[in-house]
């Protein structure tokens, strides 16, 4: 199982980083920027691609793995890459930190996608059950700045839970060889945990941060303000394809799997569906329904920005977040 996942990734990076072809030589071109590698729960990118709806827009879209969130604000903010995608959280931490010509212009995932995993037979059935125990997380995710707060929020004094950093790829195995009690992942990585965990005859045991408090804005389109200043119609259309792909992704989980086989060869497909089914209640859930897909809410970019600033030491009057995203791009029909 280890060696598919590690010739998965190498796949995908080999595949994403090749110019998605685009339909004809006067197809405007752009460079997209990932915040991390591509895969199932990216896959509506390669889906808008594989089926024409972004040539439909006259666009020829290059996508391009990353190393980050950070790493891919740093990109489109120097010119590197047109647009983008990354945490919400990640834009409003760099325009606190340090003002960057960059703007969020679409909401990808409308619900918190960080959760605690653990096994059944762990003890730990909910948040507040991991007082005395041994939680293993990536030393770079953006789900360690809220972890202490929601445990706070939830009644656990963070000093009494035993939290250790690891490789994100060690994660699974410590939990399935019993090393840690629970490890901090997205949702998105419950299908590769759970398949880690069957082989060691172990069940899963997901814990949303969504149901203990934790709101707010994640993954999001970003645009550098050159671009949302004199290509504003091409974002427009970037986004409306985009938004195509991502119903037809969920009205067609497998086609999704099969466009991003169709451009990363060695992609495990029935992996890349199970991504997709867990990315899925991301982007449409109940604040899709009232906002519309791809909508920013104000309230929910200034809880987002409250997360923020409780974990950047900071007044809430340090920044206005609604500076920060545009919320008109993604109401564009």
């Amino acid at each position: 199982m280890m060696r598919m996942m590690r010739a998965w990734t190498r796949a995908a990076i080999v595949g994403s980083a090749l110019a998605v072809a685009g339909p004809a030589a006067s197809a405007e071109k752009i460079v997209f920027q990932f915040g991390w590698l591509p895969g199932g729960d990216r896959a509506a990118y390669y889906l808008a691609s594989h089926v024409g709806l972004f040539a439909a827009e006259g666009l020829d879209v290059q996508l391009l793995p990353g190393k980050g969130s950070t790493d891919a604000l740093t990109k489109i903010a120097t010119g590197v890459a047109d647009m983008g995608e990354g945490g919400l959280d990640a834009l409003l931490t760099a325009k606190v930190q340090n003002e960057i010509p960059v703007t969020a212009v679409m909401a990808i995932y409308t619900k918190a996608p960080d959760a605690l995993v653990t096994t059944t037979a762990s003890g730990i059935k909910t948040l507040r059950d991991v007082t005395g125990k041994t939680v293993a997380t990536s030393p770079f995710t953006s789900s360690n700045g809220p972890w202490p707060f929601l445990l706070r929020m939830n009644g656990v004094d963070p000093a009494t839970v035993n939290l250790i950093k690891a490789d994100p790829g060690a994660l699974g195995p410590m939990l399935a060889t019993g090393r840690v009690d629970a490890v901090i992942q997205y949702v998105t990585n419950a299908p590769a945990t759970a398949t880690i965990l069957q082989e060691a005859k172990k069940t899963i045991h997901m814990i949303p941060w969504a149901d203990y408090g934790l709101t707010g804005y994640s993954s999001s389109i970003f645009v550098s303000h050159k671009m949302l200043a004199t290509r504003r119609d091409t974002v427009v259309r970037f986004t409306r394809a985009l938004k195509k792909a991502e119903q037809m992704m969920r009205d067609d989980p497998d086609k999704a799997a099969t466009a991003l086989k169709a451009i990363v060869p060695e992609v495990d497909v029935s992996i890349a569906k199970a991504l997709v089914l867990s990315t899925l209640p991301l982007i449409f859930n109940e604040n899709t329904q009232r906002d519309g897909l791809g909508v920013f809410s104000p309230d929910i970019v200034k809880t987002t920005w409250e997360w923020v600033a409780k974990q950047q030491d900071v007044s809430l009057d340090k920044l206005d977040p609604m500076s920060s995203v545009d919320l008109r791009i993604a109401t564009v029909q």
